[in-house]
C-alpha cells in the first residue's frame, strides 16, 4: 500500500511533525520476530534497563510509556497524594498544553510561577511552595522543571542542583519534564546525568518522540525513595504497553550509542542557523536566547500570515505577534535557507 502525501515540505511548527529516524524504524523491524513476553517482561525491555542505567546511574529504573503527557501524569502521581500541589513555571507544558491532565487524571493542583525565561529558581520555589500544614491549602509535594524549557532555554547543571536543593530542603520531590532533554544535553555539552541524577532530580520524563521516535517516552526513576506505586499507576493511567518490546526497541536504538545526541545536536544547529538568518532581517526580533532547537521571534503579523501559507509554524502570542519555529533532526540547511528567504520576501512585500 502506498500513500501520496499532500505536501512533503518540512515545516517549523513542531518536532512532533518530523519523520521517524530510519534507525528507529529498523530497530522496530529487528524485534518483529516470533513471540516475546508481554507488558515489559521481554528481552528488549531488559536491555533498555541496562542502557538507561548506563546513562543515569545504577539505581535508575525505567518505565516505558506511550506519550509525554502520560509520562508526566504518571510521574507526578507517583510523587504526590490526592491533596498535593506541584510548583511549576506558568509556561510549563503540564500547565499549558496537556489539557489539564495533571488536574483531571492525577487530581493535582498546579501552582504556576511567572518565569520570563521559563526557568524556576530557588527563590521562586521558596516564594511559591507555601501553605505547609495549613488544612485549607493543597500541600506542596513536588516541583516540576522542563529541560529544555518551553521557551527554548536550558538549565545548567548548577541551576538544576540549586532548584533541587531548595525543593529537597522543603521536603519536595523534583520532577523533570525531559521532552527535549537530548537537545539540552547537546547544548550544554554534558552527559544527561549531569543535570538529572547528579543534580538531584528524583524522577524524569524522558522524551523520544521529539527526537526521532515513532512513539514512546519513558518515566525514569532516579531516586526510588521519591515515588510510590508507579508500576500500578502506569497501568491505571493507561500507559502500559502490552507489546512493549516495540516501544523499548526504539528507546534502545536511540540511547545505546549516540543517535540521541546526533539528532539533537543537528536540530540545535539548524535552530541557530535559522535564528541568525531571521534575526538579521529588518522587522524581526529574536525574543529568547536560542539555546536548543526552538526559535522565538516577533514578526509583523501580515508577513507571518503570508509566510504560514508557505511553511507551517505557530503563533506563540497573538498579542505581541511572537511566533515559534522548531527545528528537528531531519531539518536541513536547505530547509532553513528556503524559509529565511521566504521570510525576507514576505517582509518586503
Amino acid at each position: 500500500m502506498t500513500f501520496a502525501l499532500p505536501d512533503p515540505k518540512r515545516g517549523f511548527a513542531s518536532d512532533n511533525q518530523a519523520s521517524v529516524h530510519p534507525e528507529i524504524l529498523a530497530a522496530m523491524a529487528a524485534v518483529n520476530e516470533g513471540h516475546q513476553p508481554a507488558y515489559g517482561e521481554d528481552a528488549v525491555t531488559a536491555r533498555l534497563r541496562e542502557v538507561v542505567r548506563g546513562h543515569f546511574g545504577a539505581a535508575a529504573e525505567v518505565f516505558p510509556v506511550f506519550n509525554g503527557t502520560g509520562a508526566n501524569v504518571v510521574s507526578l502521581q507517583a510523587m504526590s497524594r490526592p491533596w498535593s500541589a506541584v510548583v511549576c513555571p506558568e509556561s510549563a507544558h503540564i500547565n499549558t498544553d496537556e489539557c489539564g491532565a495533571a488536574e483531571k487524571i492525577a487530581g493535582l493542583k498546579l501552582v504556576t510561577v511567572p518565569a520570563p525565561d521559563g526557568k524556576l529558581t530557588p527563590e521562586l520555589v521558596e516564594r511559591y511552595a507555601t501553605g505547609f500544614g495549613n488544612i485549607q491549602r493543597r500541600q506542596p509535594s513536588a516541583v516540576s522543571i522542563t529541560q529544555s524549557t518551553e521557551l527554548g532555554t536550558v538549565y545548567t547543571p548548577q541551576e538544576v542542583a540549586a532548584v533541587a536543593a531548595a525543593a529537597h530542603e522543603r521536603g519536595l520531590g523534583v520532577h523533570m519534564d525531559g521532552a527535549r532533554i537530548a537537545n539540552a544535553a547537546a547544548a550544554l555539552g554534558v552527559p544527561m546525568r549531569a543535570f538529572t541524577t547528579d543534580a538531584g532530580v528524583d524522577v524524569l520524563s524522558f522524551g523520544g518522540t521529539k527526537n526521532g521516535l515513532l512513539l514512546g517516552e519513558a518515566v525514569v526513576v532516579l531516586n526510588p525513595g521519591a515515588v510510590e506505586g508507579l508500576a500500578f499507576l502506569r497501568k491505571s493511567s493507561m500507559q502500559l504497553a502490552s507489546k512493549m518490546r516495540y516501544v523499548s526497541a526504539q528507546l534502545v536504538a536511540l540511547l545505546d550509542g549516540d543517535l540521541w545526541l546526533r539528532n539533537a545536536a543537528h536540530a540545535n544547529a539548524m535552530a541557530r542557523r535559522l535564528a541568525d538568518a531571521a534575526g538579521a532581517l529588518p522587522g524581526v526580533r529574536i525574543t529568547q536566547d536560542v539555546q536548543a532547537n526552538t526559535v522565538f521571534a516577533i514578526v509583523p503579523k501580515d508577513a507571518a500570515e503570508r509566510l504560514r501559507k508557505r511553511f507551517a509554524f505557530y503563533t506563540w502570542d497573538e498579542r505581541t505577534g511572537e511566533v515559534r519555529w522548531v527545528c528537528s533532526f531531519d531539518t536541513t540547511e536547505e530547509d532553513v535557507d528556503a524559509f529565511a528567504a521566504a521570510l525576507a520576501e514576505e517582509l518586503a512585500a
